[in-house]
């Protein structure tokens, strides 16, 4: 009896560890999050719109959100696609390496091509978009975002964005990183897209480019452009050769033609210094 007694209580007090440990793993949201979320100082109306709390208390423009290609003005009923991405925060060392949150104001949001299940609406929500299980380990924290365009007189449309750049251990942490990009997209009065696109972020654009695979570059694969840039030197040092020439012919050519003119001016100053004596 009394060992059944010592067995019991031993087992509800590793329970109740186990317990404790749970909301801490629960609270790195690595299947996605969005909407009302309950956080360590309270409860949160949308992430995607208040941030994701979870992780650290406040954003940080260490971490930088990039989207590519925005259109300035939409056109209605037209698809929009563009990278969402996240630059900076720890490195992508475990499998939970980067997550987002994303709400619009109008128009419909899924992923793009090839990102049709790393992503999803969340609740179902076509005005929300987040990562899911498999789209929460990108080694380059990139997502390919499709946006629909809502029907004419929609106005200007909100865009919100949370991103998570964390270390990868399904935890919450001191290194976990996040920052928040709002932008807005005006609406374009005729129905026909102008094509106009741009780059928007929000951080603090300490963006560090990869390093070149080779040091050195292949001249063959250099293009037009390179081609051009020859020609146009060769061209330059063809003029300048061209007028080296010319003051060659001027200096060396044509003044032994006026040699015979010469001898005979002097001949003629000669003679009248012998009339004057």
């Amino acid at each position: 009896m009394r060992y059944r007694l010592y067995h019991r209580r031993i087992s509800i007090v590793l329970l109740f560890c186990i317990a404790l440990l749970l909301p801490v793993q629960s609270t790195a949201f690595s299947t996605g999050i969005g909407g009302v979320q309950t956080g360590p100082d309270g409860e949160i109306t949308d992430v995607a719109k208040e941030g994701c709390l979870c992780h650290n208390g406040a954003p940080t423009n260490s971490v930088t959100i990039l989207a590519d290609p925005v259109p300035y003005q939409w056109v209605a009923g037209q698809t929009y696609t563009f990278h969402l991405q996240l630059v900076g925060g720890p490195s992508t060392a475990g499998s939970y390496s980067g997550g987002f949150s994303m709400r619009t104001s109008a128009g419909e949001m899924t992923g793009g091509e090839g990102y049709e299940s790393k992503t999803q609406n969340w609740n179902g929500d076509v005005l929300t978009l987040t990562h899911t299980g498999a789209g929460n380990n990108e080694d380059d924290r990139s997502w390919l975002i499709s946006w629909t365009a809502p029907e004419a007189g929609a106005g200007n449309v909100f865009f919100w964005v949370t991103g998570n750049s964390v270390t990868g251990d399904g935890a919450p942490g001191d290194d976990d990183k996040w920052n928040q990009l709002t932008f807005s997209i005006p609406e374009n009065s005729g129905t026909e897209d102008d094509g106009r696109l741009r780059m928007l972020f929000f951080g603090d654009g300490n963006i560090v480019p990869p390093e070149a695979e080779e040091g050195h570059l292949d001249l063959h694969e250099m293009g037009a452009p390179f081609r051009a840039h020859w020609l146009g030197l060769l061209g330059f040092n063809a003029v300048i050769m061209v007028i080296i020439f010319c003051g060659i012919m001027l200096r060396y050519g044509f003044s032994t033609s006026y040699e015979g003119r010469s001898n005979l001016l002097k001949l003629r100053y000669k003679t009248m210094r012998r009339g004057d004596q």
